[in-house]
């Protein structure tokens, strides 16, 4: 794949090239610049710079522009930035399968949010305790409240020679508040209109500032109320075959269908519009499910500095986070493996022998629901100062995530010993959709617990600062070590190991590693106009091996209007701890049973099955080659405008199996120990699948090819104020995934559109502010292939008046034309309910008042 995109990459190259009038860069930094001028390190080096622009393109958003968004939850605000994603997940759509419930990410470049490298402060941080998709481990972004935020920069370069795994796509740096004075109070409440999801957030930011050092703390308070299927009419149900989409009712009914004398036998009583030709009764669990659940979060965040001396400084870091939130799903599903039986003696046995229950679902019991509950904490300590001009900075970490994920008695979870208890004695009916009396289902129901914890202990120091001068020019360094411990925890309910609930994703995974790196970064004037950077990182870990990862760059100022920069890099991402220690975990998926349709004229429809998923020790690091080349032309302070081509390929990609794949290779075989099958029943080829065993594994590679697009202009109106116009573009040009062999192309696909963009209009006039911006998702092909799923735009307004010093108001209605989520197919995994749940957002028009107060 990497040769089959050689030429278009050259070809693109000499393109940008001759493009040089539409540049991206900022102007450079004065050559006679006073030397004493404060340098910081901006994201993407570590080597402290006057200015913020560097040789790798970084999108920054400051708290104005966070303001203007006006979101007060950080996925929504990041799902709109246009580098985002294929890939990225939040809590819509929680249910009982969902393995990461309550937690949000981000994925730059649609690579997945285990290739975006999400710090704070600059600083890695911790996984979440609760894996996604599995295995798949991540930094929930729910923990971090948009009100401490200061700037989010987002670095849409690789970046492992800088910061180590999983730089693969780029870095979100979220930069908190501090060198605060006073006290603000922010208060807000908002509603989507017509459905029960409202939000309600208030915050407390207090800070002081004296010679000897600063001091801020920040309380923010953030919940928000339920979008429930019943809320998203066409969109709340899994039959969407009136609409034009699949039917991806679930074969797990109420009524369902039996076995008697060996012959799959539906329920006299299931409704003809539910009832399939090959004997199953079909389910809409789609009313069942939680669009978006109610939340709850509450943090707290720390930061104190204290000089000890002119040139050496103390300071610590402290946050606490406590998030609960709720998931749910339909009543429990039973099928085959579960092995209920109804004796010929039952009262409301109506074939009046003994008879296997095939498929069932126990609607009485109630829908299933887990509670979920959070608790984060973070505490950095460290000394940084000057020493004959060069920075330095020591510092220890310590992390720790829990979570646990719980559901009582009342909450819908069978145990299917329990239920042939009860059936066996005659007081739980199973026939003709009865709804059993509530003493029954207290006897058929029992209380889970599912326990996740994640730990990251660090150490690190570094040096910054002039290396030596050759003829004039200061070369300028960074270097450093690191040294960090991790480790995971997820152990699921022992009554889900011991095969007593079914339908319900279950995760067990062990994993601990510890990993040290050391790194250094030149910055080199190669000539008045011309920064070169190297840069180059060793890291060893515990359970895989080492790596090393350079990383070469350059900055062009051609005039003073026109700047080019590129860079060329290697990056890595070390399986995660879930990857390699995870234990037998279940998840279900739709297909179509072809062998035994073919074979036994049974199962010819889209039918729910479980795969059963194990962690791989014997993983490979995945591998990763990016290149970038931009440009800017800046001709004044009021106006930029330009580009970056981008090249991403990421060869050892870890994934599961694709479950057709192993489905094709083994299931056609009734004894394949892959593919495991029910005995079959007499006359029949094979038997009913109960599970099909798959594993992760490093599947092959995937090259992402596009350019970015950036551009910003202000306009002074005199007596009539400032407007500010803010325009972000990602065009895709191609996405190849790459699996034994056979290359796909991914570009303009289900959920990889090529076209994505941000546009932001501000005004200030006096007291008074306004901003409209518009958010664009480009079409894309269905999942099937048989038609396009519309291109979607968004319009969010907003206003804001200071009445004073102390009193600021601000409205806004995010989605003022309250567009509904384009129709899909969708994939019958994740996307069932006629839209793609990871690219659009289902909700429809937002209204929200904020009130801040400053003392």
């Amino acid at each position: 794949m990497k040769k089959s995109n050689l030429l278009r990459s050259a070809c693109a190259i000499a393109v940008s090239l001759s493009l040089a009038p539409i540049a991206f860069v900022a102007q450079a930094a004065d050559a006679g610049a006073d030397s004493k001028v404060e340098r910081i390190e901006v994201t993407g080096s570590r080597i402290k710079r006057t200015d913020i622009e560097g040789p790798s393109p970084v999108q920054s958003l400051n708290k104005d522009d966070i303001a203007n968004m006006g979101f007060d939850n950080l996925q929504q605000l990041l799902e709109r930035m246009p580098a985002n994603g294929s890939g990225a997940f939040s809590t819509r759509g929680n249910s009982q399968d969902s393995t990461a419930n309550g937690g949000a990410s981000i994925s730059l470049r649609g690579l997945g949010p285990d290739a975006t490298l999400v710090l704070i402060n600059g600083r890695r941080v911790g996984a979440s305790a609760f894996a996604e998709g599995i295995s798949n481990s991540f930094v929930d972004i729910n923990n971090i409240p948009v009100s401490a935020i200061e700037r989010i920069d987002i670095l849409k370069d690789g970046a492992s020679a800088i910061y180590g795994s999983d730089a693969i796509a780029g870095v979100v740096n979220i930069v908190l508040r501090k060198d605060i004075e006073g006290i603000e109070l922010n208060l807000g409440y908002g509603d989507d209109n017509g459905t029960g999801y409202d939000e309600t957030t208030a915050s407390l930011v207090w800070g002081i500032k004296a010679d000897k050092g600063s001091a801020s703390i920040i309380l923010d308070y953030f919940t928000n109320g339920t979008l429930s299927a019943e809320d998203m009419g066409r969109f709340g149900t899994a039959n969407q075959s009136p609409y034009g989409g699949e039917d991806y009712r679930s074969s797990r009914g109420f009524p369902g269908y039996f076995y008697v004398n060996d012959v799959k036998t539906i329920d006299p009583d299931c409704p003809a519009d539910s009832a399939t030709s090959s004997g199953s009764c079909l389910f809409d669990y789609g009313p069942y499910n939680l669009t978006i659940p109610a939340a709850e979060r509450v943090g707290a965040i720390g930061q104190f500095d204290y000089m000890l001396g002119e040139d050496l400084t103390a300071f610590l870091e402290l946050s606490v986070q406590h998030n609960t939130s709720e998931a749910g799903g339909a009543p429990t599903p039973l099928d085959e493996d579960a092995g209920l039986t109804v004796p010929g003696t039952h009262p409301n046995n109506p074939f009046g022998q003994d008879i296997e229950i095939g498929r069932y679902r126990t609607v009485d019991a109630g829908a299933r629901r887990w509670d979920i509950e959070s608790d984060t904490m973070r505490i950095v300590a460290g000394l940084r100062g000057v020493i004959n001009d060069w920075d330095w900075e020591v510092s220890a970490q310590r992390g720790r995530s829990e979570s646990t994920q719980t559901g009582d008695r009342s909450q819908g979870w069978v145990r299917t010993d329990y239920l042939q208890a009860e059936i066996d004695a005659g007081n739980y009916n199973p026939f003709g959709g009865t709804m059993n009396s509530p003493d029954v289902i207290d006897r058929i129901t029992t209380s889970l617990v599912r326990q996740g914890k994640s730990s990251i202990t660090a150490y690190d120091a570094s040096i910054s600062g002039q290396a030596f001068t050759i003829a004039d020019r200061d070369i300028m360094m960074a270097a450093g070590a690191e040294y960090r411990e991790e480790s995971v925890s997820d152990v699921p309910d022992e009554q889900f190991q011991r095969g007593l609930i079914f339908g319900t994703e279950a995760v067990s995974a062990f994993g601990s590693r510890d990993q040290h790196a050391v790194y250094v970064e030149f910055s080199i004037p190669v000539a008045d106009n011309f920064e070169l950077q190297l840069a180059g990182r060793y890291d060893s870990y515990s359970d895989f091996g080492s790596t090393t990862n350079p990383k070469v760059a350059f900055q062009w100022g051609i005039s003073d209007e026109v700047t080019a920069r590129g860079s060329w890099s290697t990056g890595f991402r070390a399986p995660s701890l879930a990857q390699i220690g995870l234990g037998p975990s279940e998840k279900s998926d739709f297909l179509t049973d072809s062998y035994r349709c073919a074979a036994d004229n049974v199962d010819c429809e889209l039918l729910d099955y479980n795969f059963v998923f194990a962690g791989n020790p014997d993983l490979e690091a995945e591998e990763s080659e990016t290149w970038n080349l931009g440009m800017i032309w800046a001709p004044s302070q009021q106006f930029d405008i330009g580009f970056d081509l981008f090249n991403i390929v990421q060869d050892n990609k870890i994934d599961s199996l694709q479950n057709l794949d192993v489905y094709n290779e083994h299931c056609g075989d009734q004894n394949s120990t892959i593919c495991l099958r029910n005995a079959p029943k007499a006359g029949e080829t094979f038997g009913t699948i109960d599970v099909i065993k798959s594993a992760f594994v490093n599947i092959g590679s995937q090259e992402v090819q596009g350019v970015d697009l950036s551009s910003h202009y202000g306009l002074e109106l005199n007596s009539y104020g400032d407007i500010k116009f803010g325009l972000e573009y990602s065009y895709l040009i191609s996405f190849e995934k790459e699996v034994d062999g056979n290359t796909v192309d991914y570009t303009g696909e289900y959920e990889y559109p090529q076209h994505r963009w941000l546009a932001t209009t501000n005004w200030m006039m006096d007291d008074f502010a306004a901003n409209v911006n518009l958010s664009y998702i480009g079409e894309f092909e269905d999942y099937n292939k048989t038609r396009t799923v519309d291109a979607q735009l968004l319009v969010d307004m907003s206003g804001s008046y200071r009445f004073n010093d102390t009193v600021k108001l601000s409205v806004g209605v995010n989605n003022v034309f309250d567009e509904e989520p384009s129709f899909a197919i969708g994939d019958g995994d994740a996307d069932l309910y006629g839209y793609a749940m990871g690219v659009h957002n289902p909700l429809g028009r937002y209204i929200y008042t904020k009130v801040t107060m400053n003392f």
